[in-house]
């Protein structure tokens, strides 16, 4: 029987180890930057890894045009643009650290 003790406690140590891993790839997502654009680079949208839009930068000659329905957009698919492409950043970071297993709530 002391078999059984002597896997749960390896399960124990791989489960303390997993979260660790976690830990640091959550911290280096968050240090990580992704550019989202629209409108030929009109509007960029930098994101952070972990999906927090940090800086909207908008072309002068795109706020100068005074459509303000085209810039919402333009926005708007800029900052889509920039969240989908931090959630593959995080998907293929958060694979890694859990060897591929989809384990809902990791983020």
């Amino acid at each position: 029987m002391s078999g059984t003790f002597g896997d749960m406690g390896n399960l124990l140590k791989q489960a303390q180890q997993m979260q660790r891993e976690l830990d640091r790839a959550r911290e280096e997502l968050r240090a990580m930057r992704v550019e989202g654009t629209s409108g030929g680079g009109a509007v960029k949208v930098e994101v952070s890894g972990d999906g927090q839009v940090n800086r909207i930068t908008i072309r002068k000659d795109a706020a100068a045009s005074g459509d303000a329905a085209m810039l919402e957009d333009l926005v708007l698919a800029a900052v889509r643009d920039g969240i989908g492409k931090a959630q593959t950043m995080r998907d293929e970071r958060m694979a890694r650290v859990s060897g591929g297993l989809n384990l809902p709530g990791l983020f």
